[in-house]
């Protein structure tokens, strides 16, 4: 069990720390509450100490033989701020010890993650940039806010990320400690990277359709632990079953045909391409107009066609330094024959790396963790059993690693 801190710094957006405080609690953590005096003008202490089933600690001078400015800090695991207001991030950039939350920054040596929640005139405005600026440089984890609806009829840069995505984050900075440094350098930092998830629908009329059983989870994760890391993502979207990430361009697709054109027109401007995609391999050569009836018959026949093969054809038209990732979903009966698959895989593609995973008995769709092997023309470069977040940030390193070789 972790012992996390939930810092709320007030802003309008301290409600949705109710939501996170318990997604983070029914995950199994001890999460202690630290609001400042404005967070609880608009959340009062009793909600906090409910939802935690911990005492909220508010002011330096309460408890005072249990030191808690000093102590809090120092037997967290991880303290999460959110919201982090542009006032928050001031006097946390500055040094200040004027409150309990900020003594709690001072003195904590565990990661340090803030989420930000302002009206986009603050957060654009240079002194929060600068502020941003120097907590990075400090090994400080900031996120970039959302891009939605504000308080009042305002919306741009600035909403606090959602509950869900914070969460995400905060499990994959627990389970795996690389991931904290990873997330610091922001070593996908100006990069562009793209990221397919789902499963394609082929229709075979306005009602049914052809498809498979990928939910899109990793590819979720993916997008999600690049964001984290600096890059600009550019996420398409399959008939996914999770909520979206943060910080995406998100373009929405059906088919494999809608895969193949979207993943073409945005290849020219990507540095990386990652294909967790699940594309369907045939589509009906002619689909119905209309609901097909069963009007007695015993069965269904259908024609198919193939559909385009898009990681083969991302990896004929790629500019280098481009890297692609393909994955494969294989049955194997062991790890040598999952292994001899993917080797022929890789080479069929012409991809760079080559994702695989045993999906034998339905293993792997739509369960929150993976197993994976990651390889290159030279064989095995990473392997990893754990949740999909801790996944993509092994995928990431690995591609992180084949840039600077096509560079060099």
């Amino acid at each position: 069990m972790s012992r996390i801190v939930l810092g709320v710094a007030g802003g309008i957006a301290a409600y949705k720390a109710c939501e996170l405080l318990r997604r983070l609690s029914e995950s199994g953590h001890d999460v202690t509450v630290v609001p400042t005096a404005n967070a609880l003008t608009f959340v009062g202490e009793a909600t906090w100490a409910a939802l935690s089933g911990r005492p909220v600690h508010t002011a330096v001078f309460e408890s005072v033989h249990e030191v808690p400015h000093v102590r809090i800090g120092q037997r967290a695991d991880l303290v999460v701020v959110a919201p982090a207001t542009a006032d928050l991030l001031a006097r946390a950039a500055s040094g200040r010890a004027d409150d309990l939350l900020t003594n709690v920054l001072l003195t904590a040596r565990c990661p340090v993650l803030m989420a930000p929640a302002m009206h986009t005139e603050m957060w654009l405005h240079p002194a929060t940039q600068a502020n941003v600026a120097t907590l990075r440089a400090r090994g400080v984890l900031v996120l970039e806010p959302a891009d939605g609806r504000l308080t009042g009829a305002d919306s741009g840069p600035g909403r606090l990320p959602e509950p869900h995505d914070i969460a995400a984050v905060t499990t994959a900075l627990l389970d795996d400690p690389a991931t904290v440094s990873a997330v610091r350098a922001r070593d996908l930092a100006g990069a562009h990277v793209v990221v397919s998830a789902g499963g394609t629908h082929e229709a075979l009329d306005p009602v049914r359709f052809l498809g498979n059983a990928s939910s899109g989870l990793q590819g979720i994760a993916l997008a999600r632990a690049a964001a984290l890391r600096g890059a600009r993502v550019t996420l398409v979207t399959a008939n996914v079953a999770g909520p979206l990430p943060n910080g995406c361009t998100v373009v929405p697709v059906v088919s494999t045909a809608d895969l193949a054109e979207a993943m073409f027109a945005l290849q020219a401007d990507a540095d990386a391409i990652v294909m967790a995609a699940a594309p369907a391999d045939f589509t009906p050569a002619t689909p119905s107009t209309g609901k097909i009836k069963k009007d007695g018959h015993a069965g269904l026949g259908l024609s198919l066609v193939q559909t385009t093969d898009v990681l083969a054809a991302l990896s004929v038209r790629r500019p280098r330094p481009q890297i692609i990732v393909g994955f494969a979903a294989e049955t194997a009966a062991d790890d040598a024959e999952l292994l001899a698959l993917g080797r022929d895989k890789l080479v069929r593609k012409g991809c760079d790396l080559l994702v695989l995973n045993n999906v034998s008995g339905g293993a792997v769709f739509g369960r929150p963790d993976n197993a994976v092997t990651i390889i290159d023309a030279t064989g095995p470069v990473a392997s990893a059993q754990a949740g999909k977040s801790v996944i993509a940030h092994r995928i990431w390193d690995a591609v992180v690693a084949s840039r600077q070789e096509e560079i060099q």
